[in-house]
């Protein structure tokens, strides 16, 4: 899977040069929300395929990442240095209490209580009458990183584009690292057999809990960088359904996979504007064809790429 990353992220670093070029420089915002969103299934698949633990409330997450900014620059702070780490500990200190709570039951009962964690976040969302309420709330300045009269201008569209890529690329790394690592075999160990790891003297929990706080967090900074890309944040980025697509782009892709949430999201996104500009109906098609796939494609693209290019 080295080549299909390599490919991708190859791909990714040419788009702003070679859209404009064919006659679609729109594409150039489509892809920088495909690597957002690649972002956000990289978090998610930390605990789904890796860990194994059924979350179906991490939209919320990106929500609270795009709300701490909003609500930042509604008040007139746009310094990036202050708006970020607030909206990362905003994030991760919310996974940190809703997942201490949710990694204490199993199953369908874990799956609705993120869930209801999730859509209470959406609800306080919709009651925020001051920050918009269900209308949203516009941001009309991304953020500023300036120090000492040098800085970064998160306006350049171009610009954007590739800190975008970069922090994909560090989420990618920070994953992969993760996944290999001692940390990640007792996730793995947790989720084969819990029981069997407790009784080694493994705390489960406690690094259960950390690898949903991590999780929560990434999917924070994917909300810290679609607040900033869409200059919008509004109750509809953490509804249920933001969930849901979320958690299809990861097994769309390969749970379990590194470079498969990145697949997914990038196969989900893609899919999802051609049919669009085809028909009004698209879900119609859309629908239906993600749930087949789903259905006879074991282990999703990556395991499509794994067995047609023999590459681990």
């Amino acid at each position: 899977m080295r080549f299909a990353a390599i490919g991708l992220l190859a791909l990714f670093a040419i788009v702003p040069v070679a859209a404009p070029m064919i006659g679609l420089p729109f594409y150039v915002d489509v892809f920088t929300r495909i690597m957002i969103w690649s972002v956000a299934a990289l978090g998610l698949n930390l605990i789904l395929g890796v860990g194994g633990m059924v979350s179906f409330g991490h939209a919320a997450y990106i929500g609270i990442g795009g709300y701490a900014v909003g609500i930042l620059a509604y008040h007139g702070i746009d310094n990036g240095f202050i708006q970020w780490p607030l909206a990362l500990a905003a994030s991760g200190f919310s996974a940190l209490v809703f997942g201490a709570i949710s990694l204490r039951t199993r199953g369908v009962y874990f799956i609705m209580i993120t869930l209801a964690f999730s859509q209470m976040v959406y609800f306080l969302g919709v009651s925020a009458d001051a920050y918009g309420s269900n209308d949203g709330m516009t941001i009309w300045n991304r953020s500023e990183f300036a120090l000492g009269g040098v800085g970064l201008d998160l306006g350049d569209g171009m610009l954007f584009y590739y800190v975008v890529l970069v922090l994909l690329i560090g989420v990618f790394a920070l994953v992969r690292r993760i996944a290999a690592s001692r940390f990640g075999a007792v996730i793995q160990g947790a989720r084969s057999n819990e029981t069997r790891m407790q009784a080694m003297g493994v705390p489960t929990y406690r690094y259960r809990l950390t690898a949903f706080v991590i999780s929560g967090t990434i999917c924070g900074l994917a909300g810290i960088l679609m607040a900033n890309f869409e200059k919008f944040v509004s109750p509809d980025m953490m509804d249920w359904p933001r969930s849901g697509e979320l958690m299809f782009m990861v097994i769309l892709g390969g749970m379990g996979s590194l470079i498969g949430p990145v697949l997914g999201a990038t196969a989900y996104l893609l899919l999802s504007e051609l049919l669009s500009n085809v028909t009004q109906h698209w879900h119609i098609i859309f629908g239906p064809f993600l749930v087949l796939f789903v259905l006879f494609v074991r282990g999703g693209l990556a395991g499509l790429l794994t067995r047609g290019g023999g590459d681990s």
